[in-house]
């Protein structure tokens, strides 16, 4: 692999540790079952790739040779309208994947662009290593789809809440899928690490609605801010805010 230099006391060289990226490899739901000899030779086919912040990774309609993991950063998936104009899709973070849904697409391109939104690494992986994998082992390639039709379906309720759901309601809703799976009696924390604007462009609207939606939150005792942590007070409350007309 070809990997970055770092000083030896910069504490992101850990990041990039045999350990750290099998790790990062396992934490991919659909190569989570993989043995160690078959990481071993995922990681020696692999690339570690940096971006500077705005950088695009790859483009729309690009060939599709490369599948990736996030490292560390964030990434920016964005589509393009037929005006021209870009559609923020969603914010991709560390041991997120991008690339994946060309796994499917006939014409083998990538069906969105991705741009870092600050410095961020990336674990490049052959996609035709990863169709091996699946055509190898019926487990990969279920979960694999299990996750596609997990995304098609957070998908489809995003195009429903912006058609037919008010600000409110598509904060709120992103604000739970990003709870941590189970439920649990102590306050729950969402991480709001992605800049701003960008959140507010993945919700359809402006950053003076976010803030002022937060706000009113935080004002009713629904939640706490803290810089980068959300903290959900009162679940139940938040959700009865979907309801209540913003």
């Amino acid at each position: 692999m070809n990997t970055p230099i770092y000083p030896p006391d910069s504490s992101a060289d850990l990041l990039f540790k045999p350990k750290q990226l099998r790790e990062l490899v396992n934490g991919v739901p659909w190569l989570s079952e993989l043995d160690e000899e078959e990481v071993t030779a995922l990681l020696q086919d692999s690339e570690l790739q940096s971006l500077k912040t705005r950088e695009w990774l790859f483009r729309q309609d690009a060939p599709a040779h490369w599948l990736y993991i996030v490292i560390n950063g964030a990434v920016r998936l964005a589509r393009s309208a037929g005006d021209g104009r870009l559609a923020t899709i969603r914010c991709v973070e560390r041991g997120g994947t991008l690339g994946e849904l060309s796994m499917v697409s006939s014409a083998g391109v990538y069906l969105y662009s991705a741009e870092a939104l600050r410095r961020t690494h990336v674990l490049a992986i052959p996609a035709q290593h990863c169709r091996e994998i699946m055509d190898r082992q019926p487990a990969c390639r279920a979960e694999f789809m299990s996750r596609l039709a997990l995304e098609l379906t957070e998908r489809l309720e995003d195009l429903a809440l912006l058609t037919q759901a008010d600000a409110m309601s598509r904060l709120v809703s992103y604000i739970l899928r990003q709870l941590p799976v189970g439920r649990s009696r102590t306050p729950r924390v969402v991480r709001l690490s992605i800049p701003k604007r960008w959140l507010a462009a993945q919700l359809a609207m402006t950053p003076e609605t976010l803030s002022r939606l937060l706000a009113k939150l935080r004002d009713g005792g629904v939640i706490g801010i803290d810089r980068q942590r959300l903290t959900v007070l009162d679940e139940q409350k938040l959700r009865d805010a979907m309801l209540a007309d913003d």
